[in-house]
């Protein structure tokens, strides 16, 4: 998280009794260049010294909070009892032999530049959305401090791809159910966790009192600064800084950043055709609300120079119970049709979008949540809990796309072929972002090299260009 509040905590802070929001956290610092390994003024040094100005690989992640249901979406199954088939029916798409469902006819209409996993297994059976952001099983053996998330672990190992911008954003919205919530960055500590600008948190945006709109004023900047050492034993983490820290610090003050945070200067055009909700309206209460804009918002943080984007959207854990406005809907084909068109709507644009701006080369696009639903329909008319398959969606990246990888039994409740695991999925990922998940490892905190990826997982042939 990249902020500088000067609020004490008086509890559920650090063993020091200040908060996480009383630390200066940007991207990849490492403490202001102490300590071993990259820290973003090396890297900017590094840089400047080989002339680096590429465009950088790049992962938008968006986790379908709770859970979707993979039989009424990606893998439907007409031809089961109507008790498991449920209402929706598929329909072809622009590649020969694949079928969605019915309710996404602007996905059928690009599925040649997207990848359905109808074949994710090894799925946890409770909501904990640390699976889906790290690969890693919530039950199995984790080291001290836990694992990572995904994108502290790029920020760790390539750190920011520019001065301007933070190696990772997270779009994700604090859902009041804590087992939705995107995981922190485990043992890798505090200094790569994410710049969140949306949402509660959007109070990270300010600086003791300056604002997102006076971020071009460095003498605020200073004086913030200022505060912070008085609050802080600052001996280790203030010391040597240089000019190329100075240009760390233009993270809190570039305009490229805070251009890309204004979502009004683009076209009200391509606003219209990502569609727009209310971040206000937490579906179900308690999951993420469902706002389009946010993956608009994602494709500009990728354009402003961001290694990784996260976020949440909407709830999917539907047993039954009520919609978004409260209002009895005890159906999950009620929820389906008011969820399904605009999901189809926003991640075609973003596909598309990508596409159109010569992006999806360079950014590697996956949707997924935390496990499927039961093949039979419950008497709450709602589909449960259901780990043993589950579905993805995969797009840019440069990947060989427009094909169904895996696929189930006749009631689409178990893997048949090609079983498909969440370190697969990374290992993949990581490939894209130029980082070898067989090679790298980063250290616990008991001085231990981790891998990235569960079980030596390998990149999945498939998808290979």
């Amino acid at each position: 998280m990249l902020n500088l509040l000067g609020r004490p905590s008086s509890g559920g802070g650090f063993c020091d009794g200040l908060s996480r929001r009383n630390f200066l956290q940007i991207g990849t610092l490492a403490a202001l260049g102490t300590g071993g390994g990259w820290s973003l003024p090396s890297i900017l040094r590094a840089e400047a010294n080989t002339g680096s100005s590429r465009r950088p690989k790049s992962v938008i992640m968006i986790y379908l909070v709770g859970g979707p249901p993979h039989q009424d979406m990606f893998d439907l199954k007409p031809e089961a009892p109507r008790e498991i088939a449920g209402p929706w029916r598929p329909i072809a798409t622009n590649v020969p032999g694949m079928e969605i469902c019915e309710a996404f006819p602007r996905l059928a209409g690009i599925a040649d530049k997207f990848t359905v996993i109808r074949s994710l297994v090894g799925n946890q059976a409770d909501h904990d959305a640390i699976q889906v952001f790290n690969g890693h099983h919530p039950r199995k053996i984790k080291p001290s401090g836990g694992w990572p998330q995904f994108g502290s672990m790029v920020s760790k190992v390539q750190g920011p791809a520019d001065s301007a911008t933070p190696p990772y954003v997270s779009l994700c919205y604090q859902c009041t159910h804590g087992p939705y919530n995107e995981p922190g960055p485990g043992f890798l500590g505090t200094a790569q966790s994410a710049f969140r600008p949306l949402g509660p948190t959007r109070d990270d945006m300010v600086l003791n009192g300056v604002t997102l709109e006076r971020l071009g004023d460095r003498s605020s900047l200073r004086k913030s600064f200022d505060r912070l050492r008085r609050e802080v034993d600052t001996t280790t983490m203030m010391s040597g800084i240089d000019a190329f820290t100075e240009q760390a610090m233009g993270l809190l003050t570039s305009s490229r950043l805070a251009e890309a945070l204004d979502i009004t200067k683009e076209d009200p055009r391509t606003i219209a055709r990502y569609g727009t909700g209310d971040p206000k309206v937490f579906m179900d209460g308690n999951g993420a609300p469902r706002v389009p804009q946010s993956l608009l918002l994602a494709r500009r943080m990728i354009e402003a120079g961001v290694r990784v984007v996260t976020l949440n959207y909407s709830k999917w854990d539907w047993h039954g119970g009520l919609n978004a406005e409260g209002r009895a809907n005890n159906s999950i084909f009620l929820r389906e049709a008011e969820d399904f068109p605009v999901f189809d709507q926003c991640v075609s644009a973003l596909v598309e979008d990508l596409h159109v701006r010569g992006l999806a080369e360079d950014c590697a696009v996956v949707v997924w949540g935390e496990f499927g639903r039961t093949p039979k329909i419950s008497a709450q008319v709602g589909r449960d809990h259901w780990p043993q398959v589950n579905c993805a969606l995969l797009a840019g990246g440069g990947m060989r796309h427009g094909q169904v990888i895996g696929a189930t039994d006749r009631i689409a409740g178990e893997a048949i072929a090609r079983p498909v695991t969440f370190g697969e999925v990374y290992a993949t990922l990581f490939r894209h972002l130029g980082i070898d998940s067989q090679r790298t490892t980063i250290t616990d905190l008991n001085g231990r090299p981790q891998y990235l990826v569960e079980d030596d997982a390998v990149v999945m042939p498939e998808l290979l260009g």
